[in-house]
């Protein structure tokens, strides 16, 4: 039996109080676990003047049941109810929304042939339900109201073939419905716009080690989606180790395909035109360990989407039937897409005590046909970067550093409105007073940095927080 209980306060008026407790034996492990989180907020829209709050509390618990030495049950559940303040478009409002959700898993495990057939039967349920409301209106309070459900059945098999030989293989089964509407007193009835899909899906891997260091997989994946018909996607990735697995080799290539949300198409934005996204994508890289102290890596990617999904505001002149209603923009598909580019990793271990780690990553994403070829696709920094540090003192207090680089990107598709760089800066450390208490604190964008990642939306300036964390 264990139990662990965390409590935090800090800047904004925030608390933060998480709680569990747990056991297992050689049949049986279990743990329940609850949550509340409040904060006073910062304002949503970027030049307001009140705060806007937000609170969470959450429920969970899992279980797990071995009926024999080769059966399981497996049961898993978590339950949330949030409340965030939220601004109209144009400025500070008393608007809120409220959203529920439940999310629940059910699976039998069962292996078979000594273990080397291993079987996974599962069932997954989402229940989410969300409402807005001003408070201002006069005749309709409730702005937006949406429901939504997910249900998914799946069957996962793994088998070892032979020592060097693995297959994966599953399938399953998918069901979403949806309803949303917005109203207010401009149409304090509003009809609902409700949606669902369907989709079946078979999938395999395999997985050789065709000599010692050298790893091949391929996988094929079929998708029949109600809406949009048959897919069959594939991958393929090797990777090799050498050197006494200080140096390794990795490539892979693969397929994507992501139908239209139900959101997308059904609400008042959504469009019944819009195409499934498509991509295909690789990437190759090397990582190699330097003197049992240091791990470098680099990896190149590339990335080709077809139809990718993006928000269009309504534009003088849109000819778009939705353009006509008080909704202000819709869904479309850019009809295509390209990104490159690279990835640096870094860990050091300077002494025992002080560990560094790092990464830098350049992008390259545009558009690649239309009226906006060659720009870059909205809200992609080209540059970003982060640096860790850690140090461990002697008398058991820990202490940590953590800079974080965003580049410029651009807000819209014309690539006429730009947001800029940021750095932010935190720092962080904890002590453990004994093996069940430790103490800790941290300075969140310790520069108080003023930054937007989209313009026009608020971001939280300089925090301070501390908390304690308790075990038995």
């Amino acid at each position: 039996f264990q139990g662990s209980l965390d409590a935090e306060a800090g800047a904004r008026g925030t608390t933060y109080f998480r709680g569990g407790v747990g056991g297992a034996n050689e049949r049986l492990s279990w743990r329940l676990a609850a949550s509340r989180y409040s904060t006073d907020g910062y304002s949503a829209y970027a030049t307001g003047t009140e705060d806007d709050g937000y609170d969470n509390t959450g429920l969970s618990g899992r279980l797990n049941l071995k009926i024999t030495d080769a059966v399981s049950v497996d049961l898993r559940s978590v339950w949330s109810s949030g409340r965030a303040d939220l601004d109209a478009w144009n400025g500070d409002s008393r608007d809120y929304g409220k959203t529920q959700e439940l999310v629940a898993y059910a699976g039998l495990n069962f292996d078979l042939l000594d273990g080397r057939f291993r079987n996974r039967i599962g069932y997954a349920h989402t229940d989410t339900d969300r409402r807005n409301f001003n408070p201002d209106n006069k005749i309709q309070t409730l702005t937006f109201d949406a429901e939504g459900q997910n249900r998914r059945w799946e069957y996962q098999g793994a088998f070892a073939v032979t020592e060097t030989l693995n297959a994966t293989f599953g399938v399953e089964h998918e069901k979403s419905e949806m309803k949303s509407r917005s109203l207010g007193d401009w149409n304090p009835n509003a009809d609902y716009g409700r949606g669902e899909a369907e989709l079946n899906s078979v999938y395999g891997q395999v997985q050789w080690t065709v000599l010692d260091g050298l790893t091949l997989t391929g996988g094929l994946r079929y998708d029949d989606h109600a809406q949009y018909g048959d897919n069959l996607l594939g991958q393929v990735a090797a990777a090799w180790s050498l050197n006494d697995g200080a140096t390794v080799l990795r490539a892979s290539w693969g397929q994507g395909f992501r139908a239209p949300g139900l959101y997308e198409l059904y609400s008042e934005y959504g469009n019944l035109d819009l195409q499934p996204e498509e991509v295909d994508s690789w990437e190759i890289g090397v990582e190699q360990r330097l003197f049992d102290r240091a791990v470098v890596s680099a990896t190149y990617f590339q990335r080709d989407s077809d139809n990718e999904i993006d928000y269009a505001n309504c534009l003088p002149g849109d000819l778009h039937p939705i353009c006509s209603q008080p909704y202000g923009g819709y869904y479309q598909n850019i009809q295509k897409a390209e990104a490159k580019g690279v990835e640096l990793i870094g860990r050091f271990d300077v002494t025992e005590r002080l560990h560094l780690n790092a990464n830098y990553t350049w992008t390259d994403a545009k558009n690649a046909v239309g009226e906006n070829e060659g720009k870059r696709l909205r809200r992609r920094p080209e540059h970003m970067g982060n640096l860790a540090a850690d140090y461990d003192w002697a008398f058991g207090l820990k202490t940590g550093l953590s800079v974080r680089y965003v580049g410029e990107s651009f807000n819209d598709l014309e690539n006429a409105v730009k947001v800029d760089a940021f750095t932010l800066v935190d720092l962080r450390a904890s002590y453990p007073i004994d093996d069940n208490l430790e103490v800790y604190g941290r300075i969140e964008n310790a520069f108080d940095e003023e930054y937007q990642t989209v313009l026009g939306y608020g971001t939280a300036g300089r925090g301070v927080f501390g908390g304690v964390r308790v075990s038995f």
